[in-house]
């Protein structure tokens, strides 16, 4: 048995510009995970033969699996297939197995002819073993130097996925893998350093093979617990007996003990009791609703939104008083809670949000700063309302503002079930 650890590398241009985001590593990472392999190292590098070598002569020996994204694509900038060969020392050939996706991709699927570029992608590197790309045309191409296994795939998130659940199984077959074990806590309400203060004895007492992470995000913190080992019942019964630990200490701001967000687990407790929500929405623009419809099986629960942005939309389709708008303004206490008596009545839903404020950069006032935002939530008979005094840039202001108003209807939901 041993402890198996992987280096990913990303190929492009568009990832160093920040043209493309990566969100391939944080899948592949995740995907590893799960089977016990241990990700040591992410490294970003352009479309540079030269910079690309840098990488894998770094890797090449010192991690056990390599899994390179990118630059398979058959245009002249796509250069990651002909480097490798080199790399490798191969040469080009065709792999049937490749030619034949290819052709069927473009004859049955996307219904075109077929071009001498296109037929390129069959090429591969003689040296490898193809792993073939049921979801596009260009194929897996894995290396086995006796120093560390290469895998590399597209960088289109879709098809790589494909490539790695192909990839999977041959990690688990090739090498005896530890399990790894994570528990995680969902906290709101209480800061970082705060929780941290609290759980300084436990941090201290934790045995020397189980780590404690604090993950913070839009004014929640997430506690993770992480072991690993080959017995796994062993590994369980030890982490298990900690996070009851932990579970116990922070129970007071503790949201869930699942890894799943706020939306999830306001959905959860929604379905339980057969209840339906809609939101009104002025300075967050329809992101609340966003998060909601994220989770699959929303439809149950969730009837709709208004978005609200302007006083006109606030007046016609909520009810809300020009009266009230003109003594205290869009961004208020009165002004929500208005918004959420209308939002029922229209919707007709057993609860919901309302929000409006200021999200910058502009827009704020001596009396009510960029940041400023009112949060009304509730059912026909009781509304909560809180005042949120962000200080972020507006992006990151209207997510901490729909998390903290997931959050403010989770409590009261459950206040009132």
């Amino acid at each position: 048995m041993e402890n198996i650890n992987a280096t990913i590398i990303t190929i492009g241009d568009e990832l160093l510009i920040g043209q493309v985001i990566d969100t391939n590593s944080s899948w592949i990472s995740q995907q590893l995970n799960k089977i016990g392999v241990s990700v040591k190292k992410r490294v970003a590098v352009g479309d540079d033969a030269e910079e690309m070598k840098k990488a894998l002569d770094i890797e090449n020996g010192n991690t056990d699996v390599v899994l390179i994204t990118g630059g398979l694509g058959p245009t002249s900038d796509d250069i990651t297939k002909p480097f490798l060969c080199k790399y490798f020392n191969g040469k080009m050939v065709v792999n049937d197995g490749a030619l034949e996706n290819v052709k069927r991709l473009f004859e049955k699927v996307y219904h075109k002819p077929v071009t001498e570029v296109n037929l390129k992608q069959a090429e591969v590197p003689d040296v490898c073993e193809v792993i073939q790309n049921k979801r596009g045309s260009a194929p897996g191409m894995l290396f086995n130097n006796g120093k560390s296994i290469f895998i590399s795939m597209p960088g289109v998130p879709y098809e790589m996925q494909g490539i790695m659940e192909d990839f999977i199984p041959y990690l688990e077959k090739k090498f005896s893998l530890p399990e790894i074990i994570h528990k995680t806590i969902l906290t709101a309400g209480i800061g970082e350093s705060a929780i941290a203060e609290i759980l300084t004895n436990f941090e201290k007492e934790l045995p020397k093979e189980i780590r404690l992470a604090y993950l913070p995000n839009y004014g929640m913190v997430r506690l993770r617990l992480t072991s690993s080992g080959f017995d796994k019942i062993k590994t369980e019964k030890v982490i298990n007996a900690q996070f009851r630990q932990l579970r116990d200490l922070v129970k007071d701001y503790m949201v869930t003990d699942v890894d799943e967000n706020m939306q999830e687990v306001l959905g959860k407790i929604l379905l339980k009791n057969k209840k339906t929500i809609s939101t009104a929405e002025s300075c967050t623009g329809g992101a609340i609703a966003s998060l909601i419809t994220s989770v699959p099986g929303s439809s149950a629960y969730f009837e709709g939104s208004v978005v609200s942005y302007s006083n006109k939309i606030k007046k016609s389709l909520l009810g809300v008083k020009e009266s009230t708008l003109d003594q205290f303004g869009a961004v208020s206490e009165e002004t929500v809670k208005e918004m959420l008596t209308g939002l029922l009545q229209k919707m007709n839903t057993d609860y919901g949000i309302a929000v409006s404020g200021i999200m910058g950069p502009d827009g704020g006032t001596p009396d009510k700063p960029v940041g400023t935002v009112w949060i009304a939530v509730g059912n026909r008979e009781n509304q909560h309302v809180q005042k949120l005094k962000q200080r972020f840039e507006r992006k990151k202001n209207i997510e901490v503002t729909s998390v903290m108003a997931l959050n403010m209807l989770r409590k009261f939901v459950l206040e009132n079930v």
